[in-house]
């Protein structure tokens, strides 16, 4: 075999060795990425990734250009005052819900866009945007938004769902006028709603004991 031969196998060999590493790490990279995406988004990384089809890069870019875009924005503080004032409101409007339940969803929905407006977010006429917004500073929360937006423009609509709906979007809420107003994330502990607020929404005029 002659030395030139043997040069040609050498280089053949470290190019191999060479590439096997850099797929290696990519996978690596990719693996961890995934994680850090789903240890940050929690659900909402589920359902990014269904509406993209299953699409795992589809949806991991979706979720990266939301953080890259609203991932350092400078949240807000409320004021005591209008803390209190929001949690009245929402307060009326749970109680609201047992003679008008469409009705009190709606309102949630409203309030709700409009404190996400106040802390900060964009404003309320630029949905998707405010969505995706808060979907990166409260991943496990977001979702409350969604349910009363769907049940409030569903066409057929049980009192039931606009229960649920109303129930499930307290916990951003109560993440929005968090006391002291902080702008971190909710992306630690996904917080359930307590049985004591629960009970304003539980029984709507006529449903009995």
């Amino acid at each position: 075999m002659s030395t030139l031969t043997v040069v040609l196998i050498l280089v053949a060999l470290v190019a191999v060795i060479l590439a096997a590493g850099v797929v290696g790490r990519a996978r690596v990279g990719t693996g961890s990425g995934t994680r850090l995406l789903k240890r940050r988004f929690g659900p909402e990384y589920d359902r990014t990734l269904e509406r993209h089809g299953g699409d795992g890069e589809s949806a991991h870019r979706d979720l990266r250009e939301r953080v890259e875009r609203y991932g350092r924005m400078r949240l807000l503080p409320l004021e005591p005052a209008v803390r209190e004032h929001y949690v009245a409101q929402w307060t009326m409007l749970q109680e609201r819900f047992v003679d008008a339940p469409r009705q009190a969803v709606a309102d949630a929905e409203e309030l709700l866009t409009r404190i996400a407006a106040a802390r900060g977010f964009p404003d309320p006429d630029r949905r998707e945007e405010q969505l995706a917004a808060l979907s990166v500073h409260h991943p496990h929360h977001v979702e409350g938004l969604r349910a009363v937006r769907g049940a409030v423009h569903s066409g057929s609509v049980s009192t039931e769902e606009l229960r649920e709906a109303l129930v499930h979007a307290r916990a951003l809420f109560e993440d929005l006028t968090k006391a002291g107003g902080s702008a971190g994330t909710d992306a630690g502990r996904p917080r359930p709603v307590s049985g004591r607020n629960r009970g304003h929404l539980l029984k709507p005029k006529g449903s009995g004991a």
